[in-house]
């Protein structure tokens, strides 16, 4: 990580509280097929902030340099079509460091912003059809963020949904046909009171999470004072948490390289699934992102076996947004999914669900 970065950026390692969202965000950047995460909650919780620190977090990756699609020098699963024949044909690719790319998906985007369209200045003055990339395309090997998520068009969120599952992006427009990689965490943000997402949609999300304005005093003089010496002093603020942010980013980077060795033993996905099918949970997602999320938990803390304990701090996350909503039940669907955890894993009911989040992610605020 270099001293100090250009782009003045608030560090993860200095955000108070929210250990929910921190957590699953950092799983879903060690394992990508986890599905990325829906964060809602009250305005001013931090949500678009910690999403641009994980950003910054992460250190830069190698891609192939001028490609609009930051293609990967070495995996074709992550090079475009041009980049791909380049090196087919032997041809030495030239590399260069990119800052691992944040996207932001305003509310006001069409589909051809999305994906990508004709590039109607070439057309123009060269009299050829070209195709000029959109946001799917500069995301790849990124993060892909949606504020405001509840309130984007249906046919929008769709392409976004079909695009991070699959991984690519295919676009037929006037005649040209492209195919580019686009694999993104997506994270969608919002308020409940501005909306619901449709639960077949909501169901697509990885994991989600449910963000609460802070409420004790102490810790909101702590983020007041912390961000005032941030606007102050950003490049001095940096210097004091640059130790934390290299111990967080090495930790992560370990963590990706651990995760393949990571097992999960055939009792616990009995287990996880047996929870998920006494809580009528619809489909398999349910199972395989409990799962996912259960070993990148195991690799994050440095270790090679998943633990009922590792089951516990996700399976909340995991599984409450895929909940069939019951209008005359007063209980919260995390503490649903938590209950009957504790009745297939024979664990007591904890007095304080906050047993179940990640102390150690408590430590990095």
């Amino acid at each position: 990580m270099s001293q100090v970065r250009k782009r003045r950026v608030y560090p993860f390692t200095a955000i108070v509280g929210q250990a929910e969202m921190k957590l699953a965000l950092l799983l879903n950047v060690i394992d990508p097929r986890i599905g990325g995460v829906m964060i809602m909650g009250d305005r001013g919780t931090g949500k678009s902030t910690t999403i641009r620190a994980l950003a910054d977090l992460l250190p830069e990756i190698d891609v192939v340099a001028g490609d609009p699609y930051n293609s990967s020098p070495s995996d074709p699963d992550l090079q475009s079509a041009e980049v791909r024949s380049r090196a087919d044909k032997g041809e030495l690719l030239p590399v260069e460091p990119r800052q691992v790319p944040m996207v932001d998906l305003p509310l006001g985007a069409t589909e051809d912003r999305l994906c990508g369209t004709i590039d109607i200045e070439k057309a123009l003055s060269e009299g050829i059809r070209a195709f000029e990339p959109g946001l799917l395309a500069k995301a790849n090997r990124g993060l892909l963020y949606v504020d405001e998520v509840n309130l984007l068009d249906d046919h929008l969120v769709d392409v976004l949904l079909d695009s991070a599952a699959s991984g690519w992006n295919t676009v037929e427009r006037e005649g040209v046909s492209v195919r580019h990689p686009a694999r993104f965490v997506l994270i969608g943000s919002g308020n409940p009171e501005e909306g619901e997402l449709r639960p077949q949609l909501l169901d697509r999300f990885g994991m989600s999470v449910e963000v609460r304005t802070v409420r004790n005093a102490q810790q909101r003089v702590q983020v007041v004072e912390q961000r005032s010496s941030f606007d102050g002093n950003p490049d001095g603020f940096l210097q004091q948490v640059q130790t934390a942010q290299q111990a967080l980013q090495t930790k992560v980077v370990a963590a990706q390289e651990r995760l393949a060795n990571v097992q999960l033993d055939p009792d616990l996905r009995l287990k996880i699934s047996e929870v998920c099918g006494q809580l009528n949970v619809d489909g398999l997602r349910g199972d395989i992102v409990t799962n996912r999320a259960a070993r990148a938990l195991a690799a994050y803390e440095e270790r090679l076996e998943v633990s009922d304990e590792d089951v516990a701090r996700v399976v909340a996350c995991c599984l409450r947004h895929r909940l069939r909503k019951d209008p005359l039940e007063a209980i919260d669907s995390g503490e649903r999914v938590v209950k009957v955890f504790c009745q297939v894993f024979a664990r007591p009911m904890p007095k304080d669900l906050s047993e179940f989040e990640l102390a150690q992610c408590e430590s990095l605020a």
